[in-house]
């Protein structure tokens, strides 16, 4: 399988080069393990197995270290919990960069505990399925440069092989799902979700009713892009909504959903106080929602959360390489009005909607003027119509169309 350039690379390697241990974490499939073996072929590269003691690294942490070469991948280390102290005895004994590389599947306690323990001596990277960028084949995204307010928007394209967004939606973003013929791919979300359920969530939390859990994952894919309410989905399945509410973190902890807070401001009493949801993978969602093809994806009722929720995670993919991350909230007033997605940024807002057209007109900026009405006084950049468009364009002095899919021709002060 060819090997595609991923946007960490680089900081992957800025770590390794200044911490003792970098930890990429992220949802199973992802390519955690295939980014490492490339950007480091000569480590040596150790799979650990919920079952099965690899090389006797749970018996005796400390003696399994000592007797490996450096720098070393441990793969899947949540499988081996006992590690954590023997890594950190081992790198306070030798403090230098560049000794180990980890992956894992979940933020529980194992990761969290190395971030705890070996503060200082470990880098945290989070690496997601496949971006557009990376896709396309473009190392460079706008969202950093736009963030940095060093972006002439009107220099933004579409690459020379354009993204198709229904059948790029409905794919998904797993590496192996780009692979496969349309036709396996149901399969291959079958038994992706199967093996997530009786690995990742049997090992992240207290599941005993695995049939009522399937069903909980499947909902919470299908109402990705909008507001999360625990009672809604306990009442769905008729479970306790601390049960549901538990399960979302479990979901959130094993990288499977993501949440979005609400903007609050100056004005919190008349702001929705609801976190909006959306899952890691729209093939996913897809799957969950038994949609059978890409031409069934548009006439489905949830086409535009669906597009939504794919337009975020890209956001937030981009947002991933910088130094110093943008912080991601919604907006929505009591009168109706909302943004999508509104980034924080060096004491900047930059406001953010999306909308599955392909031609957005004014109107689709309204929550945009309404946001900016509302907050007169905050740092409010340009706003944003994310839209799979043919070319960026200036809807009014505030707001510009941007193709979900934009390369950077070249960076200017705007």
């Amino acid at each position: 399988m060819t090997y595609t350039d991923r946007l960490l690379q680089k900081r992957l390697a800025d770590l390794f080069a200044h911490f003792s241990a970098v930890a990429v974490v992220g949802a199973r499939q992802v390519g955690k393990t295939t980014l490492l073996a490339h950007c480091f072929p000569t480590a040596k590269l150790i799979t650990f197995d919920p079952l099965v003691d690899v090389m006797g690294a749970r018996e005796d942490a400390d003696f399994f270290l000592a007797n490996q070469p450096e720098p070393l991948i441990l793969d899947e280390i949540q499988y081996v919990p006992q590690l954590t102290a023997a890594l950190k005895r081992r790198i306070d004994a030798g403090r230098r960069p560049g000794r180990f590389l980890l992956t894992g599947s979940q933020q529980w306690q194992v990761i969290r505990n190395l971030a705890d323990s070996m503060a200082g001596r470990i880098a945290i990277l989070e690496l997601d399925g496949f971006s557009l960028a990376e896709i396309a084949g473009h190392a460079e995204p706008w969202l950093p440069l736009w963030l940095d307010r060093t972006l002439e928007l009107s220099r933004a394209r579409r690459p020379a092989a354009p993204v198709q967004p229904l059948e790029q939606v409905w794919r998904g973003w797993l590496p192996q799902a780009q692979q496969l013929p349309p036709g396996l791919l149901g399969d291959f979300f079958d038994s992706y979700i199967q093996t997530y359920i009786e690995r990742d969530a049997r090992l992240a939390g207290d599941v005993s009713d695995w049939r009522l859990f399937y069903r909980f994952f499947r909902l919470a894919m299908a109402l990705s892009g909008g507001e999360i309410v625990p009672t809604q989905l306990g009442r769905e399945l008729g479970m306790h909504p601390d049960s549901a509410r538990h399960w979302i973190a479990m979901l959130e902890a094993t990288f499977q959903w993501r949440e979005i807070p609400p903007w609050h401001g100056n004005t919190l009493k008349r702001i929705s106080k609801r976190s909006k949801g959306y899952g890691a993978d729209t093939g996913l969602v897809c799957r969950a929602l038994a949609i059978p093809d890409p031409d069934s994806l548009v006439a489905h009722p949830r086409f535009g959360a669906i597009f939504e929720t794919a337009v975020v995670n890209e956001l937030r993919k981009q947002a991933a390489i910088m130094p110093a991350k943008p912080a991601f909230y919604h907006w929505r007033s009591h009168a109706g009005m909302e943004v999508d997605v509104i980034l924080e940024y060096a004491g900047r807002l930059f406001p953010l909607e999306i909308t599955a057209s392909s031609h957005p007109d004014s109107a689709k900026a309204a929550g945009i003027r309404s946001f900016m009405d509302t907050y007169p006084n905050q740092s409010a950049d340009i706003g944003l119509i994310v839209a799979p468009a043919g070319q960026p364009y200036a809807l009014n002095e505030n707001t510009w169309v941007m193709p979900w899919d934009a390369t950077i021709e070249s960076a200017r002060p705007r």
